[in-house]
């Protein structure tokens, strides 16, 4: 469990960071302090593992108040301004927020810090972790998703769609698609050729569940999947392969 402290002298900043603690079940909140000084004394009398730092606070910048600690908690610094990313990384700060802060990039530095604890003996004793995406036969999958690894017959994926650093498989039949941790290109290496097509920098269309095609548009239900330029001509070609003449 990772005991966070949030330090940022905006309430509402503060209140959108609490509420994405309780959102991470590997999170507990130690405290929100509005200033270094406040964040000081919880240090003395708590445990934290992680402090979420913003740079711009008065009497006390949160660059400056890393520069008096003691290397006892790692830092993750939160701005509305790049330019100070920099800076933060030369204090070695596990990584930078930009507000305003989505979960998902939360969440991902919430990973980092994870994994920056694990004990290094723990990793070195332990065997090598499997990869998020395993294509152990021809008609499933494995995939990491919502803290456990799930298993995707390929027969049921529709199509996938590429969202930074996550993956959206929308399914047959499922009310949601599933997200995963992960990245278009991992999928196009590791699903069979013969049955998916990267259509588009964010989309792989299953060439199955294709209902029609209407110039540069893929229809797939009631989904509607563009084809990118730089992938136009190696679709059609797939297309005209199985095309009745």
């Amino acid at each position: 469990m990772l005991r966070c402290l949030l330090v940022d002298d905006e309430p509402l900043a503060l209140r959108l960071l609490a509420s994405y603690v309780e959102r991470v079940p590997f999170m507990q909140l130690v405290g929100s302090c509005r200033s270094a000084l406040e964040a000081l004394e919880v240090l003395q009398r708590e445990p934290v593992d992680v402090l979420f730092l913003d740079v711009q606070m008065p009497d006390l910048t949160g660059v400056e108040f890393v520069r008096t600690l003691r290397p006892n908690a790692l830092v993750v610094f939160t701005t509305a301004y790049e330019q100070y990313a920099v800076e933060g990384f030369d204090l070695d700060a596990v990584d930078y927020l930009v507000k305003p802060i989505a979960f998902d990039r939360f969440l991902k530095a919430a990973q980092k810090v994870q994994e920056r604890l694990a004990p290094a003996a723990a990793v070195e004793a332990a065997p090598p972790p499997a990869p998020a995406l395993v294509r152990p036969a021809d008609d499933f999958i494995f995939v990491k998703a919502d803290y456990h690894t799930q298993r995707i017959n390929l027969r049921d994926i529709r199509y996938l769609e590429g969202l930074k650093d996550y993956v959206k498989i929308h399914l047959a039949g499922a009310s949601k698609p599933l997200l995963t941790l992960n990245s278009l290109r991992a999928f196009e290496e590791r699903l069979p050729s013969q049955e998916f097509v990267r259509v588009h920098r964010s989309f792989i269309v299953a060439l199955g569940w294709i209902d029609s095609i209407r110039t540069n548009r893929i229809y797939l239900g009631e989904a509607v999947i563009p084809v990118g330029d730089a992938y136009t001509e190696a679709f059609h070609q797939r297309i005209e392969q199985r095309n009745m003449h």
